[in-house]
């Protein structure tokens, strides 16, 4: 889906099959592995999108379907925490979604972390244009309150940015709420947000905490889509990027956001394995 960088035959075609050997195997054991910067760097932004691009491919190989994309790194007090000054972006599959379910399967996670966010449904390509701000609203169908749970296949989430960009955006799986709101019905970057855990507040933010506005992480999103030769399309899934801080889940916990004024999304993590 993405764009490669790299070249054949030479050394960063042997850092790429490092790295997705080391996330895959991660992924399939359940157990973390040792960061990937080791042998891409801490600053190659490009390799490290390199080995997201063969991951998801592999992953498409077995049959998974791509529904969008996710944006990370979208809180300037992350960015400062991993020394970077952009965001960062990640593949949402079908599979990832588990709205439907009564709880979500503890089991598929190794190091699981929840942050509430706005997720938007395009009702057009953006492809074409200045893909500004303006553009992206009008591309949007509607909104939904969002719960991602994030993951990391990197043993205790010692990740610098090019750690995360080859783990997918440290992308896990996501929950949609039922309701949906159009965005002449309200402002994304005047929402606010409170995040329950066992009924106790455990995070809370605003609109304005992702890039300045939402719609500017949409904006970013489409651009740098885009570029890589993959533009956003009618139908896609984008989710935000957190409101607020994110926090650490444990089988048996129950999350609640509050997004106002779009409204409440809730899911359990299962006490077992499914």
């Amino acid at each position: 889906m993405l764009a490669s960088t790299a070249g054949s035959g030479n050394s960063k075609d042997l850092s790429i099959a490092d790295a997705v050997a080391r996330l895959s195997g991660a992924e399939r054991t359940g157990t973390p592995a040792a960061p990937v910067r080791d042998v891409l760097g801490d600053t190659d932004i490009a390799l490290a999108y390199a080995v997201q691009q063969e991951l998801v491919r592999q992953r498409e190989d077995r049959g998974a379907v791509p529904v969008g994309r996710k944006i990370g790194l979208t809180s300037p007090a992350v960015q400062r925490q991993m020394g970077v000054d952009q965001p960062d972006f990640g593949v949402l599959f079908a599979d990832m979604d588990v709205s439907g379910r009564a709880e979500i399967p503890s089991g598929r996670l190794l190091q699981p972390r929840v942050e509430a966010e706005i997720a938007f449904v395009l009702a057009e390509d953006l492809a074409d244009g200045e893909l500004d701000t303006a553009q992206v609203r009008a591309a949007v169908d509607y909104a939904v309150p969002a719960l991602e749970i994030v993951d990391s296949r990197i043993t205790g989430w010692d990740i610098a940015i090019t750690d995360t960009i080859a783990d997918n955006a440290s992308s896990g799986l996501f929950v949609l709420a039922d309701r949906r709101l159009p965005l002449d019905e309200f402002e994304p970057r005047d929402t606010t947000m409170r995040l329950y855990a066992d009924d106790e507040l455990v995070s809370e933010g605003s609109g304005a905490a992702c890039l300045g506005d939402p719609l500017a992480a949409l904006a970013w999103l489409a651009r740098t889509a885009r570029s890589f030769g993959d533009p956003l399309r009618a139908g896609q899934i984008v989710l935000s990027g957190a409101l607020g801080p994110l926090v650490p889940a444990k089988p048996g916990m129950r999350f609640r956001a509050e997004i106002d004024p779009l409204g409440e999304v809730t899911t359990t993590f299962s006490e077992g394995s499914e």
